[in-house]
């Protein structure tokens, strides 16, 4: 059996932008008229837990007539040819319903949630975590524990819980793809710093991003077009 070379996929709010999502970063830091540390901090949660399980209720909403994109499907496609692990800073179900296999979340996922337990920098199991799919959650909605239902979601204020398998699976890499996210956000912003040396790291931007490592290439395109041109490239190398 052919050896397939191992690729990290590092994806922001960039990917899903053209699919109609909006950016927390946009409009002045506002994020669908919502001040980010209100509707999606830890201690916006502890304030108003009615005006948090609304705004995830909306946005679930919207993500259901979402559609994945040109580039979540490009992502999803290279599959065919390599060892493809998605990383994404993303809490929409985009690259899954385009047929990626192996998505790694690190903020959590929207269509899920989980009971409020007071403990914040812990991985929750599989049956703990609820699949509420686009469907509304309620102020009064208990989980089996008899707890408040909250968002599956890790708020600003709480740790990553997953970020060591994320560096895990770029240690491995034998190629990083960035795609939609100008490296502003940690830890994620990190995790190239944690390819193996001589792993090429190429960056999909449609903005001029500030790179402090000569070995990042950017491809300056929305993500889209970049993806296509990302993929011609790949063939042009022979990689």
């Amino acid at each position: 059996m052919t050896h397939r070379k191992k690729i990290v996929v590092l994806t922001g709010a960039g990917v899903s932008v053209e699919s109609g999502l909006s950016t927390f970063r946009g409009q002045g830091g506002l994020w669908e008229g919502h001040d980010p540390q209100e509707v999606a901090s830890i201690e916006g949660w502890r304030r108003n837990r009615a005006l948090v399980l609304q705004f995830y209720n909306e946005r679930r909403a919207q993500l259901e007539h979402a559609r994945p994109n040109a580039a979540h499907l490009a992502i999803a496609a290279l599959e065919d040819r390599y060892d493809v692990t998605v990383v994404t800073q993303n809490v929409d179900n985009l690259h899954e319903r385009a047929g990626s296999t192996r998505v790694l979340h690190l903020h959590g996922e929207l269509t899920k949630v989980r009971p409020e337990d007071g403990i914040y920098d812990r991985t929750f199991s599989e049956e703990e975590v609820i699949d509420v799919g686009f469907g509304a959650v309620e102020p009064g909605d208990l989980a089996p524990n008899g707890s408040q239902l909250r968002p599956h979601i890790v708020f600003f204020g709480e740790a990553v819980p997953k970020i060591e398998r994320a560096i895990d699976c770029v240690q491995a890499a034998d190629l990083m793809l960035i795609v939609g996210t100008s490296l502003a956000v940690y830890p994620a912003a990190g995790l190239y710093r944690y390819a193996r040396a001589g792993v090429p790291v190429y960056l999909i931007d449609p903005e001029e991003v500030a790179l402090y490592d000569k070995r990042i290439v950017q491809i300056r395109d929305v993500a889209t077009r970049g993806m296509a041109r990302f993929t011609d490239m790949l063939r042009e190398k022979g990689f």
